[in-house]
C-alpha cells in the first residue's frame, strides 16, 4: 500500500507540474485538467489511481502531440522561406505575355529561370524595361559587331547567324545605325517573332544591362503538354 500511495503521489505530482505550466498560458485546456484532478479526489483510492494514470497519459500525449504540431508548422515556415528565397534570387518563375518570341514561347506559359550571369549567343533571358520584365534571345554579347539586312539576316561579326528558331525573317522596327557594336557591360536581343518584336533594334530599349538581367530561360513548366528544357 505504501509503495502504491508513493507512486500516486509521484504522478500526482507530475500531473501539478504539467498542470502548473499550462496555467501559465491560461488556456482553456489548463482550466479542464484542473476540474478533471478536483475530480479524481473525491474516488477512491484504487479508482483514483486508475484514474490519475490516464489522465497523465492523456496529458503527456497532448504535449506531445502540440510540440510535434510546433515542430511541424516552425519546418513548414522555413520550408517556404527557403522556397520564396530560391525563386526570388536564384530560379524566379516567369509567365510569357505578348507574341514577341512566338513560335518559341507562346502567350500564357510558365517558365523557370536560372540567374548565374553567363550568357551566350541563342539564350533566352528575361530581363526588366519600364516597370515590366520582357523576354528576348540573346543575339551579340559585348564588342560584337551587328548587321541585319533588308531580308531580315543577321550577322554578328560579319558571320551569317543560323536561327532555326525563327520562322519568317523581317527587318522589323529597326531605327539604330548598322552595322552597330554592343557596348561594354551590354548584351543585345531579339524576339524570335520578328516583325512584331521590339527589342535591341529600337533606340528606345537599346542592348541590356547585366543589372537589367533576371535570368536565363531554362525550362517551361506549363502547359505540362510542352513541359521540358527550352532552346
Amino acid at each position: 500500500m505504501g509503495e502504491a500511495m508513493l507512486k500516486q503521489e509521484a504522478i500526482r505530482q507530475e500531473l501539478d507540474g504539467l498542470a502548473s505550466k499550462r496555467r501559465t498560458r491560461k488556456s482553456k485546456a489548463d482550466q479542464e485538467s484542473s476540474e478533471v484532478l478536483e475530480e479524481l479526489s473525491a474516488l477512491p483510492l484504487g479508482q483514483r489511481k486508475k484514474a490519475l494514470e490516464a489522465e497523465l497519459s492523456r496529458v503527456r500525449y497532448q504535449e506531445r502531440y502540440r510540440h510535434a504540431l510546433r515542430s511541424t508548422f516552425f519546418s513548414l515556415v522555413v520550408v517556404a522561406a527557403i522556397a520564396v528565397l530560391v525563386a526570388t534570387l536564384w530560379l524566379p518563375v516567369l509567365q510569357v505575355y505578348g507574341n514577341s518570341m512566338n513560335p518559341t514561347l507562346e502567350d500564357g506559359e510558365i517558365l523557370v529561370s536560372l540567374h548565374n550571369g553567363q550568357y551566350k549567343v541563342g539564350d533566352i533571358i528575361a530581363f526588366y524595361y519600364n516597370n515590366k520584365v520582357l523576354i528576348k534571345r540573346v543575339i551579340g554579347n559585348p564588342g560584337d559587331w551587328i548587321d541585319i539586312d533588308h531580308e531580315g539576316n543577321v550577322k554578328v561579326n560579319g558571320e551569317v547567324l543560323t536561327e532555326p528558331y525563327v520562322m519568317e525573317k523581317a527587318y522589323g522596327d529597326t531605327d539604330i545605325s548598322l552595322p552597330y557594336q554592343v557596348p561594354e557591360g551590354r548584351i543585345f536581343v531579339m524576339g524570335d517573332h520578328r516583325s512584331t518584336s521590339v527589342d535591341s533594334r529600337k533606340e528606345a530599349i537599346g542592348c541590356i544591362a547585366d543589372e537589367q538581367i533576371v535570368g536565363r530561360l531554362i525550362y517551361r513548366i506549363w502547359p505540362l503538354k510542352e513541359l521540358g528544357p527550352l532552346h
